[in-house]
């Protein structure tokens, strides 16, 4: 459109130059003519004045002056240069335009924390029947109340949700608490974003110790596998400190073919509470690695899998004052269940140095449940949630969870809150046998 209106100017410019120019040629002319008649006004010959009219009227006659018009060649008209734009117009008056969606209602008693999932819950503040979908944002946080404007952690967004809820499974409860926030949106705009809600996500979260940890096993936060190689420079360098300045390790090389034995284990009443991070580590055959998280009170869950060529592991928890030659289930500070693939294939729940065989297969993932104010230790088959065995007791001090492994590894699912179906099973489970004093009268 610009190109024609430009070419249009040029054009009519031109042509209006060229009739301004042919009008200055007829106006000299005209006054050539002018000057021609002006002196034949003085002529007294009337023959010679007949001469000079005829010459005047036959140049009046062929002058171009009085062929031209002074009307401009060119019109200023442009209606030919207008776009139509009545189609247009009358599309744009049909147009129906989408209102923008109200902010949704999240309502935290609709809200289902259960079984490591969250199911949220909202609602239209009036009905829209133009809305498409919704959106829902969340991100974990240690902070209650109101989400804080500048969080660590950014918003994750669910997209294309078509219903008025959402359940989120499979989380890893590792914060205290979650943030929700849900806006809806149609076929044209997304609405503003709900008021923010935070759920509780409380669960118990700890990683291996490994600064207390055997020397044979390989430590990372949540696996462990044995190592038979790892530590035998250290203790060969400890051996050597023991030997040169040790009096009595050297008197009893007189009566024993080997090295220095292992020590008698103290009284419990009698060892000093150990400090995490300055206990003394595990030796001997006592190849276990502790949590580095106390359990004081409340409800709490955990699952352990073991390698497919593990030969021997135990999980349970123990007392922080276990000795670092203590194995768990051999002394009265530690509970645990027993799995040995070694020679003979045996699955045992073990206390006190007592020994109780399960009539069970053992479970590909094994759940722990922890119930420190109701004085409780149960297993459960992680996948199936069927009872594998459970100790009854009154914890007296805080309790640690414990690992045993040799010739396999072990990893952990921590962040889990307590299954549905255990805490079912334990209703209807408490009452029944299977404590522990039923291992009083069953030694090893």
């Amino acid at each position: 459109m610009i190109n024609s209106i430009k070419q249009e100017q040029a054009r009519k410019s031109q042509e209006l130059q060229s009739q301004l120019s042919q009008c200055n040629n007829a106006l000299e002319n005209s006054e050539e003519l002018l000057e021609f008649a002006t002196r034949s006004l003085d002529i007294k010959e009337p023959e010679e004045f007949s001469k000079a009219a005829r010459q005047i009227k036959d140049r009046v006659t062929m002058a171009s002056a009085f062929r031209l018009s002074l009307k401009p060649k060119v019109s200023d008209n442009m209606t030919h240069l207008m776009v139509d734009f009545s189609q247009e117009r009358q599309m744009l008056q049909t147009l129906k335009f989408l209102p923008v969606p109200k902010a949704p209602e999240i309502d935290p008693v609709d809200c289902l924390v259960a079984d490591n999932s969250i199911t949220v819950a909202w609602r239209m503040p009036e009905e829209d029947n133009k809305i498409d979908h919704f959106i829902l944002e969340h991100r974990k946080t240690n902070f209650d109340g109101l989400p804080r404007v500048k969080d660590e952690r950014c918003w994750e967004v669910i997209d294309n949700i078509k219903g008025t809820e959402y359940t989120l499974s499979g989380l890893k409860f590792d914060s205290k608490y979650m943030n929700f926030r849900v806006r809806a949106c149609n076929k044209a705009v997304a609405g503003e974003y709900s008021d923010p809600v935070t759920l509780e996500t409380k669960a118990l979260n700890f990683s291996l110790d490994n600064s207390s940890s055997h020397l044979n096993l390989r430590v990372e936060d949540s696996c462990v596998e044995w190592d038979p190689t790892g530590g035998k420079g250290q203790e060969n360098k400890m051996k050597g400190k023991e030997n040169k300045g040790s009096v009595h390790v050297t008197s009893l090389k007189k009566h024993t073919r080997s090295g220095t034995p292992s020590p008698k284990r103290t009284s419990i009443g009698s060892r000093p509470p150990a400090v995490r991070g300055s206990r003394d580590r595990f030796t001997g055959e006592s190849y276990t690695v502790l949590g580095d998280t106390a359990i004081e009170s409340g409800q709490h869950y955990w699952e352990v899998k073991a390698q497919k060529d593990c030969k021997s592991y135990s999980v349970g928890v123990a007392y922080k004052t276990l000795g670092k030659f203590d194995q768990l289930g051999k002394t009265n500070t530690s509970w645990c269940i027993h799995v040995n693939n070694w020679l003979q294939n045996t699955f045992a729940a073990k206390h006190n140095n007592k020994v109780k065989a399960l009539d069970a297969t053992v479970p590909e993932r094994i759940g722990v449940f922890c119930d420190f104010d109701g004085g409780q230790l149960s297993f459960y088959d992680a996948s199936s949630k069927q009872l594998l065995y459970s100790f009854k007791m009154k914890f007296t001090q805080p309790v640690l969870p414990g690992f045993m492994v040799w010739c396999g590894g072990l990893s952990l699912n921590t962040g889990m809150q307590v299954p549905s179906a255990v805490r079912t099973l334990q209703k209807s489970e408490n009452g029944m046998t299977g404590s522990a004093s039923s291992l009083n009268n069953v030694t090893q």
